[in-house]
């Protein structure tokens, strides 16, 4: 499987600053101070801080569990990795490169467990993690839901304008929830906006499905990072002309299609993966501006390792 190429850049209309916040100037690329002379090393505790501020657990759907996972409050930490997914090959590259904290968006842990032993493959994860004494903390629907989160991120990169929650965050401010909807400069056919979204995805082996007429004109755009299609009343409410997210299934999306107006909304169906990956260059951003504020010097790396499951894909012709 072909790595990540992490030299995507972020969206041009993402600032990259705590919660809507202005981007500090005198920052590399990582976010790390100019004057790093000054700096100082944080502790694991610090850097939860600094987390909370950009993505609170508050924000996390009930079902969800984000936060710390493995490590000690206490561990200075200068170097920090941001993945999709706490699988083996990426805590391998965390530990090689010298992290002591790994950010994942997707939990190690989302489901209730009764042994660690490393006779699994979740419980050889803890193992190694806590053997090389590497930190890992889950970002996920905390992620999703704040701003210059994840659906923030892809809205921006696909050009939306006035983009706004397709559903309201419970505890969050009113530009913050899951989803985001909003409007292109300029309508453009299905056929060339399908081919915009393939473009600013990471190559990986499902491609990007569509559905709908590709000379359709579409101008209103929901989207969704990762699974969406619990959101299609929130998208048919919308207005939306098509809807972009992942791994819509048969009976969901054929209902869908079913109960569209005039064809509408159409509908692109990404890698669960690749949505959520162009989340990562963003949120390094985001944490190393807000590190260097708070006075520390902190190297931030973006994970090179291409977690999407498939690896090859046969299509008609």
């Amino acid at each position: 499987m072909e790595p990540v190429d992490t030299d995507v850049t972020g969206p041009e209309n993402h600032d990259g600053g705590p919660r809507g916040g202005e981007a500090p100037s005198g920052k590399d690329a990582s976010g790390k101070n100019a004057a790093a002379g000054q700096a100082q090393v944080p502790t694991l505790g610090e850097m939860l801080l600094a987390v909370e501020e950009l993505w609170p657990e508050s924000l996390a759907e009930n079902w969800d569990e984000v936060g710390l996972v493995a490590g000690h409050p206490s561990a200075p930490v200068t170097r920090v990795m941001f993945a999709v997914d706490p699988t083996l090959e990426v805590i391998e590259e965390a530990v090689e490169w010298g992290a002591e904290l790994l950010i994942t968006h997707h939990p190690l842990l989302l489901k209730g467990v009764t042994s660690v032993a490393a006779t699994t493959p979740k419980g050889r994860a803890v193992h190694r993690l806590i053997e090389s004494g590497t930190a890992l903390l889950t970002v996920h629907t905390n992620g999703d839901s704040a701003v210059g989160g994840v659906s923030d991120v892809l809205a921006d990169a696909l050009g939306l304008q006035d983009a706004a929650p397709l559903t309201v965050a419970a505890n969050g401010l009113p530009e913050e929830g899951i989803g985001r909807v909003g409007d292109l400069p300029e309508a453009m056919s299905l056929g060339d906006f399908a081919a915009r979204v393939f473009g600013i995805l990471p190559s990986v082996a499902g491609g990007v499905r569509v559905s709908g007429d590709k000379d359709g004109l579409v101008r209103r755009i929901a989207v969704c990072g990762g699974a969406g299609d619990s959101l299609f009343n929130e998208v048919r409410a919308s207005n939306a002309d098509v809807y972009v997210t992942a791994d819509l299934r048969h009976h969901p999306a054929s209902e869908a299609r079913e109960a569209a107006h005039n064809g509408r909304p159409y509908l692109i169906d990404v890698s669960h993966f690749a949505s959520e990956w162009l989340w990562l260059p963003a949120a390094a951003a985001a944490l190393g501006n807000v590190l260097a504020d708070q006075g520390h010097d902190v190297e931030i790396q973006v994970s090179t390792t291409n977690s999407d499951p498939w690896d090859f894909i046969l299509t008609p012709g």
